[in-house]
């Protein structure tokens, strides 16, 4: 079995550390992950400049580029074997509802889709590292049974850990994604030269965070994992667009 190992929080995250040290007696594992922290940077790919992987002390592989790049790269001549399974994280905050589709830690795990077995994306609802062990047990417990599962390719799980000890977790719940509410404006703020700047401010607030969402499975203190899919097609929305575009055309 081998293992390729990635997220969005950078090569010399504590979280990708503690995700290597929770496989590495598993499986064969290779980490390709970025040089710094690229969150938030979704399946976009570099492809205005070449990428340099630099090989680290640690035998971890640097990429000045994004989640997806070093995947993509991972899995398309980088490295001298063929991979297996594709692991993202341990991401140090939440990927919950809305937050996959910025994620860098769930794109990094939808680059492995072309592999015959699902991926995964773990995540820590918290920017402390203090009980990554949490969630590095549930990483290891989780991949090491992926072989029993029978899911269609092109799965990904994202599996988010509550911020507890391990003693504290109430248990697995199997969910689907809340919602947020729109996040709030974006600060502006102004440089000593007078030029003019926003920082993308914080996400919104769960607006659709009941009973069976990731959000409500959290918060509860339970361990969430909810199976996505690439194919975003609103099958729903196609039958109501028909008619619609019938009586134009």
């Amino acid at each position: 079995m081998r293992i390729l190992i990635s997220n969005d929080d950078g090569v010399a995250s504590p979280g990708l550390a503690a995700l290597h040290a929770a496989l590495a007696d598993y499986a064969h594992c290779t980490v390709v992950a970025p040089d710094q922290d690229r969150s938030g940077a979704s399946s976009s790919l570099t492809l205005d400049r070449p990428l340099h992987a630099q090989t680290l002390d640690n035998g971890f592989i640097s990429l000045n580029g994004t989640p997806t790049d070093c995947v993509h790269l991972g899995l398309n001549g980088l490295l001298p074997h063929e991979t297996d399974l594709v692991v993202s994280g341990i991401n140090l905050g939440a990927n919950l509802g809305d937050d996959v589709l910025y994620s860098g830690t769930v794109a990094a795990a939808l680059e492995g889709r072309f592999l015959a077995r699902p991926a995964f994306a773990f995540s820590l609802l918290s920017r402390s590292p203090e009980n990554l062990p949490t969630a590095a047990y549930f990483a290891r417990k989780l991949v090491e049974a992926h072989e029993q599962l029978d899911l269609p390719p092109r799965t990904v799980l994202s599996v988010n850990v509550p911020n507890l000890p391990l003693e504290h977790i109430r248990g697995v719940q199997l969910t689907r994604l809340g919602h947020r509410a729109r996040a709030a404006a974006p600060v502006k703020v102004v440089n000593p030269r007078g030029k003019e700047g926003y920082w993308i401010s914080v996400a919104g607030d769960a607006e659709d965070g009941g009973p069976g969402t990731d959000f409500h499975a959290v918060l509860q203190g339970y361990v969430s994992i909810t199976p996505l899919q690439l194919d975003r097609t609103f099958l729903a929305g196609a039958e109501r667009l028909a008619p619609w575009l019938e009586a134009l055309f």
